[in-house]
């Protein structure tokens, strides 16, 4: 896919991106696919996987209390505990913002760990990394935003969240649809959205503007975006996902770079 070229023109050291359509083929790649790069919070949907698989397996329940008092792992995985982005402080009732919590991710990476006596960065290795051949992809910390992978390993999830073999199809969709909806909130590096739209551990584009996918992205389009460089998106409409990876810290570069690529990807798909 030529639109894939363009990164060559992102002013990063490194980038890599590909396009993977929902039969899980590839459409293209460009740039090292077997360059490691921090995810930092493309760290997320992954956590949020391998808690889903905990839930189908039976060790937690989505609707059991976990977090503050009255949140349960949806809240968390949803964003809507009512815990402070990166400290263990509660800032609102549960339900009742979307306050997005790094310390939410890591509260839930212990309850998994607790009720399944498996260390959190083990039971995704287990649940999710190894089932679907990500073997370059490890999580040394924080299950809000320390995992380090490829991207020909995100490749292999990018196919599995448009096609799932280790979830049931029912649960990526209720994954990946709006929880909690109508609430309000801040997006990372885009200010105040009315409303947050977010599903259970990924964000769902809306109506959000500004945005970090692209002007034609569909409402349904769901990821998640990383403070190291990195995107994941999957646009049903499209369908398609495309993983961008890069080595250097989000900021304004990315924010005027990013939603073009998109949309120059999803030109190249409908004209293909």
């Amino acid at each position: 896919m030529e639109s894939l070229r363009t990164i060559e023109n992102w002013p990063v050291p490194t980038a890599a991106a590909a396009v993977v359509r929902a039969d899980g083929t590839v459409a293209g790649t460009h740039g090292p696919a077997d360059h490691r790069f921090p995810l930092a919070s493309v760290t997320k949907p992954l956590a949020a996987y391998a808690v889903l698989v905990a839930v189908e397996e039976g060790a937690v329940e989505l609707d059991e209390p976990a977090g503050p008092e009255g949140s349960t792992v949806r809240h968390l995985l949803a964003h809507t505990s009512g815990l402070a982005f990166d400290e263990h402080r509660t800032m609102a009732g549960p339900g009742s913002r979307r306050i997005y919590s790094n310390t939410g991710f890591e509260v839930l990476g212990d309850h998994i760990a607790k009720a399944t006596d498996i260390p959190f960065p083990e039971y995704l290795r287990e649940a999710v990394l190894t089932p679907l051949g990500m073997t370059a992809t490890d999580l040394p910390g924080s299950p809000a935003k320390d995992a380090v992978s490829t991207l020909a390993d995100l490749v292999r999830f990018a196919a599995e969240l448009q096609a799932p073999r280790l979830l049931d199809p029912r649960t990526v969709a209720e994954a990946t649809s709006v929880a909690f909806p109508g609430l309000a909130g801040v997006l990372p590096g885009y200010g105040n959205q009315k409303p947050n739209d977010w599903g259970l551990g990924f964000e769902i584009r809306g109506g959000k503007s500004p945005h970090w996918t692209g002007a034609s992205s569909s409402p349904r389009t769901f990821g998640h975006f990383g403070q190291s460089g990195t995107f994941l998106w999957v646009d049903p409409d499209a369908g398609a996902a495309c993983v961008a990876l890069a080595d250097r810290a989000f900021g304004p570069w990315a924010v005027e770079a990013w939603p073009p690529f998109t949309d120059a990807v999803l030109a190249e798909l409908r004209g293909l």
